[in-house]
């Protein structure tokens, strides 16, 4: 699928998320804004379908999510897994990371966003300079 659907419903709840975020979304997102992550464009607690995602890239067609404590009880990991296969079959690709990795080894998280970025050019024929 080219196009992901967007729920204008959403938007405010979106906004309001945005200025509530984890510390660990405050983190990534000073490493990923602004297109300063190897000139990569990302949203941060974007509208897709029904849901709202905490990162998004377009290009890639990349998700990231971080999951923190409240992601751990039964009924929310099958919630996580019924959302992320509903976007995955609009064509969208899934990073998830705890909230722990990413405060305390930002490395990491950068280290495993940078090889999904190096996947996705190869398999594309592309770089990050073709936009």
């Amino acid at each position: 699928m080219r196009y992901v659907p967007y729920n204008k419903n959403l938007k405010e709840f979106s906004r309001e998320l945005r200025s509530h975020s984890t510390l660990s979304e405050v983190l990534l997102w000073q490493k990923l804004r602004a297109s300063q992550f190897r000139g990569y464009a990302f949203n941060r607690q974007k509208p897709l379908g029904d849901f709202i995602v905490d990162f998004y890239c377009r290009k890639l067609k990349l998700v990231i999510e971080i999951d923190g404590d409240s992601h751990f009880y039964a009924e929310s990991v099958v919630e996580d897994q019924r959302r992320q296969l509903i976007l995955e079959k609009m064509g969208l690709c899934f990073l998830r990371f705890l909230d722990s990795e990413v405060k305390k080894s930002m490395p990491f998280v950068l280290q495993e966003i940078g090889a999904f970025m190096d996947d996705w050019e190869v398999k594309n024929g592309g770089s990050r300079t073709d936009f």
